[in-house]
């Protein structure tokens, strides 16, 4: 039996996930701008790893949208604790741990340069899409689509 199209809700999350995916790629290419720029010890070759993992970890993740937007439980569960749990774990851990050894806004806003400010605005917009993405992934729509027979 063929699922009915996703409601509402589901697409919203679809495309929320979407952006938060989108900013993990700008992110991503503003940390190997700021690597190269720096100069790191990384090299190159270790920031083409980088790359090419974060890259594949990007295009499981499609996978794994996609399959929720057609109504796949397992995805929806999948999104969840990865990108849901995990995932903004990963995005606020360092800045917690920042604040928590002394950082202060104050200065973080004062030595910011433009590679900071755009990764800060990223990341709050990662953030803010993984969180509403999630809300809508679990309204009442969402969990009948979920629940309807495949």
């Amino acid at each position: 039996m063929k699922k009915d199209a996703a409601p509402l809700e589901v697409f919203q999350s679809f495309l929320l996930w979407i952006i938060a995916i989108g900013a993990g790629v700008f992110e991503m290419i503003l940390a190997v701008i700021d690597s190269i720029s720096s100069l790191t010890s990384a090299g190159i070759v270790g920031i083409l790893i980088q790359v090419a993992a974060r890259t594949t970890m990007f295009a499981v993740l499609v996978y794994i949208m996609i399959r929720m937007l057609r109504g796949k439980n397992w995805a929806r569960i999948a999104l969840a604790l990865f990108l849901g749990g995990f995932g903004t774990l990963s995005l606020i851990i360092d800045p917690i741990k920042w604040l928590i050894t002394g950082g202060s806004l104050r200065d973080a806003f004062a030595q910011a340069d433009n590679i900071s400010i755009l990764f800060a605005s990223s990341r709050t917009l990662h953030i803010i899409a993984v969180v509403a993405a999630l809300i809508f992934m679990f309204r009442p729509a969402a969990n009948r689509y979920f629940k309807a027979e495949s």
